[in-house]
């Protein structure tokens, strides 16, 4: 923790798309990845495995969640200067159509804000290939200064 509070959020999610720093577990056990960052944007590109289906063999909505979940925290993220950082306090998620099997997506999230106690952003999940939109869903965050022990 006290490596991450001494870069900024841009330069922390900028290190984990290069390799620099680890992902989240989850990206792994979801497969998902970081494919792109800048300042108040962040895409996950990923391809929902066999695991991440339900019983009725369609993609769990869950998954839809956790990815959208990641890039627009990690949106919010970006815009954090050093010694900061910031968690999830809600977020909803529309789910528009299925996500078929073998079908690859992006996870978009922009900041619409970032102050000083919150940052609210919106994301939304579409087909690398055909740009169709699958979901879309809007995020709210806190922002912290944490006390190191």
């Amino acid at each position: 923790m006290e490596e991450i509070l001494e870069i900024s959020g841009l330069d922390m999610m900028q290190g984990i798309l290069d390799g620099i720093y680890p992902p989240a577990p989850i990206s792994k056990l979801l497969n998902y990845n970081v494919h792109a960052v800048e300042k108040g944007k962040v895409v996950f590109r990923g391809k929902p495995n066999l695991a991440s289906r339900n019983p009725m063999g369609t993609l769990h909505g869950g998954w839809y969640g956790t990815i959208l979940d990641s890039a627009m925290a990690c949106a919010v993220m970006t815009t954090l200067p050093k010694g900061k950082i910031q968690t999830t306090l809600e977020f909803k998620v529309n789910i528009i159509r299925p996500i078929p099997a073998d079908v690859e997506v992006d996870a978009i999230g922009t900041v619409e804000h970032a102050g000083r106690s919150t940052g609210v952003a919106v994301g939304r999940i579409v087909d690398v290939a055909s740009g169709k939109l699958y979901a879309s869903a809007s995020t709210t965050c806190i922002i912290m200064t944490p006390k190191l022990k």
